[in-house]
């Protein structure tokens, strides 16, 4: 008796996840990202400052310090992860240039996961990082979505 209640759930399970993957109604998304908990993340970030300096970055989240990188112009860092059940999950980088320091939040799971979300979903987040502030980039060949400096 219980294997078949195992089966049957099993195949509800297995057809709940064909259904979200196959519905309409995820207006032109191609996954399930952001519908379903613990979604792979691979966040990298690209030295774009226009001064061609140094960029020295130290991103870290409640469980995971990710350490100080230090990236000459046009280098990149990159970092995978899995977003949270209760989706959560925050990355917070600070970022220093001669003459100025800055913080900003490079993987927000409210933004960034979000399918209702303005910016959409990432799976390979790109951000660029300028004295302006940080840009993520749209594999799509889209605009950027550039953000301020939160300090």
């Amino acid at each position: 008796m219980a294997s078949s209640t195992n089966q049957i759930f099993i195949s509800v399970l297995v057809l709940f996840i064909f259904v979200l993957k196959t519905s309409a109604s995820l207006e032109n998304h191609s996954s399930t990202d952001g519908l379903l908990p613990f979604s792979a993340k691979h966040v990298t970030i690209v030295n774009k400052l226009v001064s061609h300096a140094m960029l020295i970055l130290h991103c870290r989240n409640k469980g995971d310090d990710l350490g100080v990188i230090r990236l000459n112009w046009k280098d990149s860092f990159d970092f995978r992860f899995r977003v949270n059940l209760r989706k959560t999950t925050k990355y917070t980088c600070s970022f220093e240039w001669p003459n100025r320091t800055a913080t900003f939040d490079i993987f927000r799971a409210d933004r960034d996961d979000n399918p209702k979300g303005v910016s959409g979903i990432c799976q390979e987040c790109i951000w660029y990082i300028t004295e302006a502030g940080p840009c993520r980039i749209r594999r799509d060949g889209g605009l950027p979505q550039c953000f301020p400096w939160a300090s």
